[in-house]
């Protein structure tokens, strides 16, 4: 975690170049590749990902998650390392940037863990969630009752006591830290579904169609939060509620700022908090690094 929470501190101060996203869109089968790269100005190296989601994978006997990362020498372009990760790792700095959210924004006290989607993110949120809170109370959102069911199983030995529903108000009435990681396209999450004091991370919504949350979520919440202001003024949550005119950029705080104290992260008088990570590329760096030095 501290190589991940270490990379958003470097890149809200600028000591990060990362370009625009490089992407493919594909319909049929549906799935998206997503290119990130940079470095970190005086590292030693640059990292290029290849990323993709194709979500009939299952049909095929195959994760719907695919890649790989490329490790050169920033000094002489030189190849260090091809991580043949097919999305592993992807997963994991992807899961490890929920628990940070969870770290800086969540309710001190949690008293239950609220997951929407059943899929490998799913999963792996709850994995590196126990970085961070003690609390073991889950409920799990899906829209089919074999994949709930499948989830329940895939986790039997986590350690968490897990609710299934397909109702999402069991989620959203009884949960004060709530993740999404689907691939939806139209908002599960709206308005009326949050009250109270609660801690919302949405990370499924890293291409400018997808959107867990309605804008006027983010319009309600208190502090909003995106893992790169840039990246999220063109897709992921915020991307949609600017258009709706629903939030502005100069409200939005990065991480990284709530991590180097720049900007203040959930105080007592919060009561709503909404994170959109999209993913950017200082995580692939740092956990390409971090795989480097083990092997």
């Amino acid at each position: 975690m501290q190589e991940i929470e270490t990379g958003f501190s470097a890149y809200s101060n600028g000591e990060v170049v990362v370009p625009p996203v490089g992407e493919l869109n594909f319909e049929n089968p549906p799935g998206d590749v997503h290119i990130k790269y940079g470095y970190i100005r005086d590292d030693d190296v640059y990292v290029i990902k290849i990323a993709s989601g194709f979500y009939q994978n299952k049909l095929l006997g195959l994760s719907n998650g695919q890649g790989m990362m490329l490790v050169f020498d920033q000094k002489s372009g030189k190849p260090i390392g091809l991580l043949q990760d097919e999305g592993y790792l992807t997963d994991v700095r992807t899961a490890v940037a929920g628990a940070i959210c969870a770290k800086y924004l969540a309710p001190k006290n949690i008293e239950a863990i609220g997951i929407v989607g059943t899929g490998v993110q799913a999963r792996m949120q709850l994995e590196y969630l126990k970085n961070v809170t003690d609390c073991q109370n889950v409920i799990v959102w899906g829209r089919s009752k074999s994949a709930l069911n499948q989830y329940k199983t895939s986790m039997g030995d986590s350690g968490f006591t897990i609710e299934t529903t397909m109702v999402l108000d069991q989620v959203t009435d009884n949960c004060n830290l709530i993740v999404t990681c689907t691939a939806s396209e139209k908002p599960i999450i709206r308005k009326d579904h949050v009250k109270g004091k609660v801690h919302i991370t949405a990370m499924g919504s890293d291409t400018p169609n997808k959107q867990e949350l309605g804008s006027n979520v983010l319009s309600k919440a208190d502090l909003v939060i995106a893992d790169s202001r840039s990246q999220c003024e063109v897709r992921g949550e915020i991307h949609h509620a600017i258009r709706n005119n629903a939030v502005s950029m100069d409200s939005i705080a990065e991480l990284g700022e709530i991590i180097n104290g720049d900007r203040q992260g959930r105080t007592p008088s919060s009561e709503i908090t909404v994170a959109d990570l999209t993913g950017v590329a200082v995580q692939d760096i740092q956990i390409s690094k971090a795989v480097l030095k083990y092997i």
